[in-house]
């Protein structure tokens, strides 16, 4: 069989949503655009959602936008009136939804527990499918759960099968909301799932310490995970973390290690590099 290959979703919205101090529109879309050529599969730029945890609203005009056939918009949505807004433009192709199987961090992200959630979620993928979008399904505190909720990975999995069974999902990214995975977990969790649902593509959303990213790179890899998630420099991640270090996996370290374990990725390396140099310009505040 031939390898299966690797996607990157680059996630600027991720990198955003955690800082208190304004962007200027204009340097969104410039940093946004400037993604947009470095080759990434997917890049999660925005959401439509309001007084939520999980997101930068789209407040600019998508037509500034340079969407283009290599590479994949997606926005964060929490409910139908954000479905309804996000359908309306043709250049995004994916709809993320934040899932928790925590009832307590499912509440905090979104302020809706598990059974509305899944009630909304039809709405979502009704609603993705009638315009020909497809759903990301973020399935958060995916490696453990810091509020006494009960968690292991047969949960996971039990949780897996009942979503790709219920909406016929076809994209779940697993999620390592508190930076708590270890690279034994990762490497069982992903053999597991991909093992038990080998049509159905897993992703890699992880927070990490920036000395962990060939660990927990390298397990979800020969877990046999293709899809993964970073942030430009690690901006970002999760503010319930314990470590103040942790955040989103940075796109660079993992490029990194790809390089030295010759795994090809399809990153234009000019254009990346000049998206890195005007990332501190975006995070200058940081």
């Amino acid at each position: 069989m031939p390898e299966t290959p690797i996607k990157l979703i680059e996630c600027p919205r991720d990198a955003m949503q955690g800082i208190k101090e304004f962007i200027p529109t204009d340097l969104k879309v410039a940093y946004i655009n400037r993604l947009l050529k470095c080759g990434f599969d997917t890049l999660d730029m925005g959401s439509f959602v309001s007084s939520c945890g999980c997101g930068v609203s789209i407040n600019f005009d998508m037509d500034k936008i340079e969407a283009n056939n290599n590479t994949k918009l997606l926005t964060i949505v929490a409910n139908k009136r954000g479905v309804e807004e996000a359908i309306q433009h043709d250049s995004i192709s994916y709809l993320g939804y934040p899932f928790s199987i925590s009832e307590t961090f499912q509440k905090r992200n979104i302020n809706k527990g598990i059974d509305e959630s899944m009630r909304v979620l039809h709405q979502v993928y009704d609603l993705a499918a009638s315009r020909g979008k497809e759903v990301v399904l973020y399935l958060s505190m995916g490696f453990g759960n810091p509020y006494g909720d009960h968690w292991s990975e047969e949960l996971v999995e039990e949780w897996v099968e009942k979503l790709q069974s219920t909406y016929t999902s076809s994209i779940i990214a697993i999620s390592d909301t508190i930076g708590c995975a270890n690279p034994i977990q990762v490497k069982n969790l992903f053999a597991n799932l991909n093992k038990s649902f080998p049509k159905l593509e897993l992703g890699a959303h992880l927070h990490v310490l920036p000395s962990n990213v060939d660990l927990l790179a390298a397990a979800a890899f020969d877990g046999g995970c293709r899809r993964f998630d970073s942030v430009i420099k690690g901006y970002g991640g999760c503010p319930m973390a314990k470590d103040e270090l942790t955040g989103n996996m940075p796109t660079e370290l993992l490029l990194k290690w790809m390089a030295t374990q010759k795994i090809a990725n399809g990153i234009d390396q000019a254009a990346f590099k000049d998206a890195l140099h005007f990332s501190e310009v975006v995070f200058s505040k940081l």
